[in-house]
């Protein structure tokens, strides 16, 4: 295992972290293969509610080590080294963050930049520190919209502003990414994990870990789906659920007033 990927369980939540903060926690072939492993762990670890992503130092990620670039440009192509690509996988880097069946949260504590800026939007949610910025980078290596920056970005954000972003690859601080969508909550550094795990901890005494990963499931699924392709799918999930013990479980806490005691969601990695 890489050490520049560092790996911990606090109560419910896996921490995943990258760790290399004198070059702004630039991904290495090597920190990439370790990060999808990392995630792995996580997900198999059924006392694992989320997954939170951040980074070391001042930076959250800048992106793809420089070198690794040089190389791509050299050779006309991005470089080979792909151990952390696996079959089914888009090439979207970061893209099979969306099929994690458990929340992936980015603690974005520094610059999240170029790939960075991707490993974040690729996660299910961004709390960012409030001296952090984001920033997409690509058109000032005369590079272009990537890794399906250019699909989800206005999804998220509108078309406008999506372009906006990828053209001038300008500097986002935390109050703008968070008016404008990019960011879903403000901390400070300081109490950036520390908020994180609360959320979190909120949502394993409360929440169906079954629910949330069919919902997770659901919302990228119907993204680009059709109404009534999802209104259809929605309808046989909903009876699913309904047959399932966690429904059960989740009726009789609100009857008897408690917390509810959902099962653990079981994942089997291929």
């Amino acid at each position: 295992m890489s050490d520049d990927i560092r790996y911990e369980v606090k109560g419910r939540v896996a921490i995943v972290r990258l760790n290399r903060p004198d070059k702004l926690n630039a991904f290495t072939y090597d920190m990439l293969a370790a990060f999808r492993d990392r995630i792995d762990e996580a997900v198999r670890d059924s006392a694992v509610t989320a997954i939170v992503v951040t980074g070391t130092g001042r930076a959250f990620c800048a992106g793809i080590d420089v070198s690794l670039l040089e190389q791509s440009v050299t050779e006309g192509r991005e470089s080979e080294g792909r151990d952390h690509v696996r079959d089914g996988d888009l090439p979207a880097l970061f893209s099979f963050l969306l099929r994690v069946p458990k929340p992936v949260i980015a603690a974005v504590n520094g610059v999240a930049a170029g790939g960075g800026f991707v490993l974040a939007m690729m996660c299910d949610m961004r709390i960012v520190a409030d001296d952090a910025y984001l920033a997409t980078i690509f058109s000032r290596r005369g590079l272009i919209a990537e890794h399906a920056m250019s699909w989800i970005l206005p999804r998220q954000i509108g078309t406008s502003r999506a372009l906006d972003l990828l053209w001038s690859s300008r500097k986002v601080g935390a109050r703008e990414a968070l008016a404008i969508g990019l960011a879903d909550r403000i901390s400070n550094p300081e109490a950036l994990l520390d908020d994180v795990a609360a959320y979190v901890e909120e949502l394993a005494a409360s929440v169906s870990p079954r629910a949330m990963a069919v919902i997770k499931r659901q919302v990228y699924a119907h993204w680009s789906a059709a109404l009534r392709e999802a209104s259809i799918e929605c309808e046989w999930q909903m009876n699913e659920a309904l047959a399932h013990s966690d429904a059960e479980e989740g009726a009789r806490s609100f009857v008897e007033r408690r917390e509810p005691r959902f099962g653990v969601l079981e994942v089997r990695l291929p």
